[in-house]
């Protein structure tokens, strides 16, 4: 089949299986090989060892899974239209935010099994052929080759931004097909640094890098020790993640919701009361997220999270009292942050 032919035939494809888009890169990622040479060599991948545990897989795609020459970049669209307004929910202490991306079912399984789906009908119409699925699966640079294939610019918060916003998942098929390459977009961040400036724990260092030491999403998703203690004020009400960089960006007012009912709202964690998901015992935190992203941070990473949001709100009785049946928590790290929580809380009372 020709290859443009069979590019629009992918797209219209990838449509139908829910994406939003599909788009074309070539492999050639010298440029943001250095810029991620360089972001791992001043730390700021924290403790998250595996970015550097590949050496040169990661930005050299044909290292990785030999024979790749383009690569299928798509683009899935996550938002829940019918979640509560998250700046209600941050401002309200009493609740716990939980990131836009976790309110629904886990995103890997399902993106992976219909790019699965969609390289068996490219199978079908061009042939037997080489390739690979990514979602978050293996070493790869998603943004920067969502950036080559033209599914958006790279934002100052560091994520791929188009101009229907940024509220989508990424993922890649790696081919040995030889397939024409998209043109990048301009980027259309001009002046604005509002991401920047509401980023709570300044985060974000420099235009388009992160420094996951400082990032709540790294603090509250992929650290498993405990928080730094003059970060944990900073954290306010966010239990899993943060959204603050984008829900601040002008972009994403044009932004579309999730099409797929997978991402609707599960278990009322778009506005949950933090004493209430406090008070879930490890089956019970089991049970209600099977399916979900949040699952993978574990019962005590639930718990320390929460036990910080809880000593950044209000001194009520209840806080007090839903801390208090956590104070003697087997796990060292959970105690130590319930601790935290509990003397926050009356320091509060006193100076009332």
């Amino acid at each position: 089949m020709n290859p443009h032919r069979l590019v629009a035939q992918i797209r219209d494809w990838g449509k139908a299986l829910g994406f939003a888009e599909i788009r074309v890169s070539d492999t050639e990622l010298s440029v943001a090989e250095r810029h991620f040479n360089d972001w791992l060599a001043r730390g700021y991948h924290a403790d998250m060892d595996y970015m550097a545990r590949h050496g040169s897989k990661r930005t050299r795609p044909a290292e990785l899974e030999p024979g790749t020459i383009s690569i299928l970049s798509a683009r899935m669209d996550y938002f829940p239209g019918s979640a509560r307004e998250p700046w209600s929910v941050l401002d309200d202490a009493a609740l716990g935010y939980v990131s836009r991306y976790a309110l629904g079912r886990d995103y890997h399984k399902l993106m992976r099994k219909r790019l699965q789906r969609l390289a068996r009908q490219i199978e079908d119409a061009a042939g037997p052929f080489g390739y690979r699925v990514f979602v978050d699966s293996a070493p790869v640079l998603e943004k920067p080759i969502a950036a080559k294939a033209g599914i958006g610019w790279t934002g100052k918060h560091s994520n791929i931004l188009a101009r229907d916003g940024s509220w989508f998942f990424l993922g890649e098929i790696y081919t040995d097909l030889p397939l024409p390459p998209d043109e990048p977009v301009a980027g259309h961040c001009g002046r604005c640094t509002a991401c920047i400036d509401i980023c709570p724990t300044g985060a974000i260092v420099a235009d388009g890098v992160v420094d996951a030491r400082l990032c709540i999403s790294y603090l509250t998703i992929e650290n498993r020790g405990p928080i730094p203690p003059a970060l944990r004020p900073l954290l306010g009400n966010r239990i899993y993640g943060c959204d603050d960089c984008q829900l601040v960006c002008p972009w994403n007012r044009f932004a579309r919701p999730a099409a797929l009912p997978d991402f609707d709202v599960r278990n009322g964690l778009d506005g949950a009361a933090l004493v209430e998901l406090l008070a879930w015992d490890e089956a019970t935190f089991l049970k209600r997220l099977e399916g979900s992203p949040i699952r993978r941070i574990g019962h005590r990473g639930w718990l320390r999270n929460i036990a910080v949001a809880l000593g950044n709100g209000p001194a009520s009785d209840a806080a007090l009292a839903a801390l208090a049946q956590r104070k003697s928590h087997p796990d060292e790290m959970v105690a130590e942050h319930v601790a935290w929580a509990i003397e926050r809380l009356e320091q509060k009372r006193c100076a009332a």
